[in-house]
């Protein structure tokens, strides 16, 4: 099996039953991003989708919070420190950083869980957002918390939180900031499930071993399709749904799943 190393204690990574799970790990901090922890978990990122052995990957985080976004203790030193680089330098690494997270997470072909056990604010709302599907605690809210800050937001919130509760829904929460409760978060769609406190991770690992262990292939197409539903028009739309049904009809976990049909048994995929 193989295993990811992230360098850091401020993100866990591991790795059974083909789910790939990182916890981000500053509970002291409700887990606030740091350089040390977004610089691994971009590269935990990107070898989680390369991996054979990762069949879907799980965020979560230590203690009390999943992720409180930026952190806010940081940003005062950084404003009261030495002159800052030039503009276009601070653009092109804020650009990378966010593309190596949330654009890696939201083009994974694999399916991506995020499991909230407490607050998820601003970027951290924004990581879960970049996930496939979000299961929280009960205790748990959200919030985007840019404009309580003085910020308009990054990591692809505006462009995420339009196309999951709507352009109405997202103006009110990024312009408000308000928090969202666990029960609220499930009506507008932020979320899909809501558990326990105490249920959460295990829930949460038992969901993505399910997409682990499943068609990876068809997975991966279903993504493609969902992905472009977005901006193509219905022909086209038809046109790349066949092309993609013909290819998975030729996988390996196609035959299978036919096979255990017939035999009326569980099929066993291996994501070919």
């Amino acid at each position: 099996m193989s295993r990811f190393d992230s360098g850091t204690d401020q993100l866990l990574c591991e790795v059974k039953d083909r789910v790939c799970v990182f916890t981000l790990n500053r509970p002291d901090a409700r887990n606030a991003l740091a350089p040390e922890m977004t610089g691994a978990l971009g590269r935990g990122i990107s070898w989680a989708a390369a991996a054979d052995d990762v069949g879907a990957v799980l965020i979560t985080g230590a203690g009390s919070a999943f992720c409180a976004g930026g952190d806010v203790k940081a940003m005062g030193a950084r404003n009261s420190g030495s002159k800052p680089p030039p503009m276009e330098k601070q653009f092109q690494a804020l650009k990378a950083r966010h593309m190596a997270i949330g654009g890696a997470l939201y083009q994974m072909r694999k399916p991506t869980i995020a499991a909230l056990p407490g607050a998820a604010a601003g970027a951290g709302m924004a990581i879960a957002l970049a996930c496939d599907m979000r299961i929280c605690s009960d205790h748990a809210f959200l919030t985007t918390g840019y404009a309580r800050i003085g910020l308009s937001g990054d990591y692809g919130i505006a462009w995420l939180l339009t196309r999951v509760v709507g352009p109405a829904g997202a103006r009110e929460l990024l312009l408000s900031s308000r928090r969202v409760t666990a029960d609220e978060a499930l009506t507008l769609g932020l979320v899909n499930r809501v558990t326990t406190s105490e249920d959460l991770l295990s829930v949460a690992i038992e969901w993505a071993r399910e997409f682990a262990n499943g068609p990876g292939v068809a997975h991966a197409y279903i993504k493609d399709n969902l992905d472009e539903a977005l901006f193509v028009d219905h022909p086209t739309a038809i046109e790349k749904e066949a092309d993609r049904l013909l290819k998975s009809r030729t996988t390996q976990d196609h035959k299978e799943a036919v096979a255990a049909f017939a035999e009326k048994r569980e099929p066993v995929f291996k994501g070919e």
